[in-house]
């Protein structure tokens, strides 16, 4: 359910966010929401590669993250997409495809809140699939 969580949290609720500063102007952006040029090596659409790599992430954090309860459930799926995603997309991608890191002033701000975005809309859907509940323990 993580998977699914995270691969539908980044077409509605990522790349809603990401229409939404388009539309607005509020950060300038270089490409639109929903993208669809093709992504080397397989050549998949941009925006199938994006959802994957959500789902990958949503899959990698549920075991932990879904247990939670309360407010912490909210925060914990929040932080995580707006510290780890962007720490990784900064500086662990570049090195491993051998690139330069990006400048960070204004991208990685609205990297920071695209993610965090992502985690609130992982959190939501993982409830709304039954999945995102802490484990109960059996009555005696």
């Amino acid at each position: 359910m993580g998977f699914v969580a995270g691969f539908l949290a980044t077409l509605l609720f990522h790349q809603g966010l990401w229409s939404i500063f388009n539309h607005i102007g509020l950060i300038p952006m270089s490409r639109p929401a929903w993208p669809t040029d093709p992504v080397p090596p397989l050549g998949v659409p941009s925006l199938l590669s994006k959802a994957f790599w959500g789902g990958l992430w949503g899959l990698a954090f549920s075991p932990f993250l879904a247990r939670i309860s309360g407010p912490a459930y909210w925060l914990s799926w929040i932080l995580a997409g707006a510290i780890a995603l962007p720490l990784v997309a900064f500086f662990i991608v570049p090195v491993v495809k051998g690139l330069e890191t990006p400048a960070l002033w204004p991208r990685y701000l609205v990297s920071m809140m695209l993610n965090a975005t992502w985690g609130l809309g992982t959190a939501v859907l993982l409830r709304l699939l039954g999945a995102g509940r802490p484990v109960q323990g059996t009555a005696a």
